[in-house]
């Protein structure tokens, strides 16, 4: 045999690359028309096609194969505390920036912006995703700064033209000298995690106390997000209770703030971001909202952060589906491609619906953003979170299939899914976890049982026509409204209430029969396990679901 017969491999199929994200998403086109934002699909097919380049999808390897580096002192012996990135690193942010993912909607607002904003966020999160943690963070805290700007508080006006920049500016400088500006966020500290009513970290005011004044702030905090971030906002102890802080990378006289950096995490996943521990050590902020008022504040970039997570969960499971597809419909196994061998058409079936299902719900989240409406009130306040916990819950769980689907091939760190696997938990986890996003949905029914019913009515009406839907929905309610038993049923309630909202949103999908495949698989029967369910048309549904999902699947 000659040498060159050796290395001639067969039957085996390279990552999908060079295909248009947008393009190719049926779902993703259609929930972008359906929620208002059609103005946009220009700049969407532009966006999608240079994110499935090869260029694009090896720059989000490589961002993830050379994570930042920490450098805590320059060579004569300076404190700087400045991390150094990977170019490809730079080149997403600066696409992210350059698109407006991070201050679009508010610097250039009109209907559809946000629909329009999350769908870019999910062809981004596709190609890499610790990219979105600066900018969902960024994104998040500007309405926080507008509410202080329109107060007369003087800092956050200078700030927010350098916030809605769409030059990104990675340098480490005072804000004055920036063109472009990323905001993190500062919450947990080691003893309380999720309970930040536990926060030790004080803040001494610098003068007079009081809201848009300046305090001193000394702790720590044990996950700082984005540390290279030009400012964050803190959750600190002042005399009238926790507060709110911001927190600049410099203070207004040049000097670099009394944040030290002690380490990076080394996470699971998420890798190409930074996460850090600091210490404060007298660091200058501002409080930011009222005295004692610093959860309600931060909940609110919270709240936008949230919806991200939900978006970020799609992006991950959309890639792994379309790499799972493209690699079984070349594959051959048994004398026929993987894609018509009929269990793994069911699995893979099943895992296109929850990619759309997971898709369409983000993108009727955003539009909810939009509206003060009672209706769009209760979709963002109360659906969110319920989101949160179900579509980051079961987006593990489905790229684990898609991992699965391409058997040892899929679990290599030459391909795409290890990756895409590894980021999968910290949606579920990042602000609040799936227990917390339960709690939250409750919480939020009994503060506005307004919204909570309007959100019944609605989901009521839209999905009457079924009997199974019918029986899901009276399912629900009735959890409801046992409250001695809700807390304990909250995953429960949380759960089948998004499952109810993806029902009533397939059934406006062309033809019909992704929403009978939703209401088959996930509100009639017991088990929700991928190819474990009834898609309700056999082969037919399968292959519907199969077409919608990746073009040469059908």
């Amino acid at each position: 045999m000659a040498d060159g017969e050796l290395d001639d491999a067969v039957n085996v199929v390279e990552p999908r690359t060079d295909y248009s994200l947008y393009e190719t998403d049926v779902a993703l086109r259609e929930a972008v028309i359906r929620e208002g934002a059609a103005h946009a699909q220009d700049a969407l097919r532009e966006h999608g096609s240079w994110l499935g380049s090869r260029q694009a999808m090896e720059a989000g390897r490589d961002a993830n194969a050379y994570p930042p580096q920490f450098v805590p002192i320059d060579p004569v012996g300076h404190r700087i505390d400045e991390l150094r990135f990977h170019p490809a690193w730079d080149l997403l942010m600066t696409g992210i920036i350059a698109r407006g993912l991070h201050s679009g909607p508010w610097s250039s607002p009109r209907a559809g912006a946000m629909v329009a904003r999350a769908a870019g966020y999910i062809m981004q999160g596709q190609v890499e995703a610790g990219t979105l943690c600066p900018t969902t963070m960024t994104f998040g805290a500007i309405p926080v700064l507008a509410r202080e700007a329109a107060g007369d508080v003087d800092f956050a006006r200078d700030w927010l033209p350098v916030l809605y920049s769409r030059c990104y500016d990675p340098a480490s400088a005072p804000v004055a000298a920036k063109r472009g500006a990323l905001i993190g966020m500062g919450m947990t500290e080691k003893q309380g995690g999720s309970d930040v009513r536990a926060n030790t970290t004080r803040a001494v005011p610098c003068a007079a106390p009081g809201r848009g004044r300046a305090y001193a702030l000394t702790g720590h905090k044990w996950f700082y997000s984005v540390p290279q971030s030009d400012a964050h906002l803190v959750l600190a102890q002042a005399d009238a209770g926790l507060s709110c802080f911001f927190v600049p990378r410099y203070r207004p006289d040049g000097r670099r703030n009394a944040i030290r950096i002690q380490r990076l995490k080394d996470k699971l996943g998420n890798r190409s971001n930074a996460s850090a521990e600091v210490q404060f050590h007298g660091a200058w902020g501002v409080m930011v909202g009222e005295p004692g008022r610093g959860i309600p504040t931060i909940v609110e970039m919270a709240t936008y952060t949230r919806l991200d997570c939900v978006l970020g969960s799609a992006a991950l499971l959309r890639q792994a589906t379309v790499q799972a597809l493209h690699f079984c419909s070349r594959r051959q196994a048994f004398g026929k491609p993987l894609l018509r061998q009929p269990l793994m058409r069911h699995v893979l079936a099943d895992i296109a619906l929850e990619s759309e299902a997971a898709t369409a719900l983000g993108l009727r989240l955003a539009r909810a953003f939009e509206s003060e409406a009672p209706l769009e009130r209760a979709i963002r306040r109360i659906v969110t979170p319920a989101a949160k916990y179900w579509v980051c819950k079961r987006a593990e769980g489905a790229i684990g299939e898609c991992m699965e689907a391409c058997g040892g091939n899929g679990y290599v760190e030459d391909g795409p899914m290890p990756r895409l696997y590894r980021e999968a938990p910290v949606n579920a986890i990042w602000e609040g976890s799936g227990n917390v996003m339960c709690l939250d949905v409750l919480r939020a029914m009994r503060r506005d049982p307004e919204a909570a019913e309007a959100l019944a009515e609605y989901l009521r009406e839209r999905g009457g026509a079924s009997a199974e839907f019918r029986a899901a929905w009276q399912a629900w309610m009735d959890l409801c409204a046992a409250p001695d038993e809700a807390e304990f049923k909250a995953r429960r309630i949380a759960g089948l209430m998004a499952a109810l909202m993806q029902a009533v949103l397939l059934m406006e999908a062309p033809g019909g029969m992704t929403a009978d495949a939703f209401i088959a698989a996930r509100l009639a029967q017991p088990s929700w396990l991928h190819g474990d369910s009834d898609t309700g048309h056999g082969d037919a549904a399968c292959a519907f679901l199969l077409a919608r999902a990746w073009p040469e699947a059908g």
